[in-house]
């Protein structure tokens, strides 16, 4: 496997990592439905401060439109474009008139050109992508997580419109449904019935959604000092969903029920992030806040954390092997981790990317990894395979606008939710011709 040049930086329209490590992607309480963060003069709780654009002729407009949905921070720290790199980014979000588009994006791409950014780097290697991408309906909604349906359609949340979203990939056709005010969805999960759980991170409800009927059902945080539910995940041996919270624990809720029980970490100042099943139905998390993983003993909730051994380790999604071995994106540090239960044992690798190449979703299809590199432009693909050690990438189309969270299908293939450009993926994967060499 070789690595290739970077070829991606010549492109007019790249990926923005809009701040990709702001937590949870909130919007402020008391903010209007569907409406991003921000919307006070770009700070959100607990945010960022606001910040001054640069003087020139074109301001004025980006301030009164741009501030209306989101922090203007997310422009000041964007990766940048050039004129019709912003137009196009623009489009994304908004629909505006041909003149405000053209002062708009002549300030921006004057006063926030493409910055020097890390480059994909890209590695051949024996598996071939085809990646296709659907645009969200609801401008600006910026898709968070993405579920693989039993009925192979693709399921996300629109966390800034407070929507969830069908994609049917045969036909493409799609469908969103309208959830309650503020309920910002994050994560997402379907039961046997085809009803999909998610989690109302500003909110503070674990909801369920009737697709047939368009009926929602909240089911508010028993647990005082909690908030912020996360990533849900399912259970169906048991009908329980097992989901992460912002606040340092881990709750549990029984679909059939409605009972509800959270538990707080061991350890002080945590966030529980990721989440996923081993094969005995196990919950393991990752802690965004601190080295360690976590598992929860899904009876009693009893939570056992497990130190890793870089200090400045912040895993941030896992998946989980056959042979129940934990892997885990390494966010800050540009690195992918191996974790094995039963020994204890942790190895790692740098990402093909480099130290800030950001890894961030991640699952695994016959034990081979796959994740994304985030902090690269354009965002890649990521494969590894645990017995060669050796990476391959693929470089995503649309620039990727950060993929937080995937999932594989039964069929093989990776459903993508890609927040900043607004759209939702499909990674069919094969293999090259074995009379290929590489």
């Amino acid at each position: 496997m070789r690595p290739r040049s970077l070829f991606y930086l010549a492109l007019a329209v790249f990926v923005a990592t809009v701040s990709p490590s702001t937590t949870g992607q909130q919007a402020p309480p008391g903010t209007a439905p569907g409406t991003p963060p921000g919307r006070q003069g770009g700070a959100r709780q607990g945010g960022p401060p606001p910040v001054q654009l640069a003087d020139g002729a074109g301001r004025e407009q980006v301030q009164a439109t741009c501030a209306r949905c989101h922090g203007l921070n997310l422009i000041a720290n964007s990766w940048g474009y050039t004129k019709d790199g912003w137009q196009d980014r623009i489009a994304t979000m908004v629909k505006l008139p041909p003149a405000e588009l053209e002062a708009i994006s002549s300030y921006l791409g004057a006063h926030y050109p493409i910055k020097d950014a890390p480059g994909a780097v890209l590695i051949s290697g024996p598996a071939t992508v085809t990646i296709k991408e659907w645009l969200a309906p609801t401008l600006g909604s910026r898709p968070h997580d993405s579920h693989a349906a039993m009925d192979g359609s693709i399921w996300w949340t629109g966390q800034f419109a407070s929507k969830l979203g069908r994609l049917d990939p045969r036909t493409g056709q799609i469908r969103e449904f309208e959830l309650p005010a503020n309920t910002q969805p994050h994560g997402l999960t379907e039961d046997p019935q085809g009803n999909i759980w998610y989690t109302g991170i500003q909110k503070g409800v674990i909801g369920r959604l009737d697709p047939k009927t368009g009926q929602v059902k909240e089911y508010p945080l028993t647990e005082p000092g909690a908030r912020g539910p996360h990533t849900p995940i399912l259970d169906k041996r048991t009908g329980n969903i097992f989901f992460t919270l912002q606040s340092g624990h881990v709750g549990r809720i029984n679909m059939a029920s409605g009972e509800m029980v959270i538990k707080k970490t061991p350890s002080d100042n945590t966030y529980p992030y990721g989440i996923r099943l081993n094969s005995q139905g196990v919950p393991w998390y990752v802690d965004f806040r601190g080295p360690r993983i976590g598992s929860v003993d899904p009876k009693t909730m009893e939570i056992k954390e497990y130190p890793l051994p870089n200090a400045d380790a912040r895993p941030r999604r896992l998946t989980i092997t056959s042979d129940d071995v934990i892997w885990y994106t390494d966010f800050p540090r540009g690195t992918l981790g191996r974790f094995d239960p039963k020994t204890g044992q942790v190895k790692e690798w740098p990402s093909p990317g480099g130290r800030q190449s950001e890894p961030y979703a991640i699952t695994q299809i016959k034990d081979m990894i796959w994740y994304s590199e985030s902090g690269v432009r354009p965002n890649t693909m990521v494969r590894f395979d645990p017995q060669t050690e050796k990476f391959q990438t693929f470089a995503i189309p649309s620039g990727g606008g950060v993929l937080r969270h995937f999932e594989a299908t039964a069929q093989g293939s990776i459903v993508t939710a890609n927040s900043g450009v607004n759209k939702i993926g499909l990674v069919e994967i094969g293999t090259l011709s074995s009379n290929r060499t590489n």
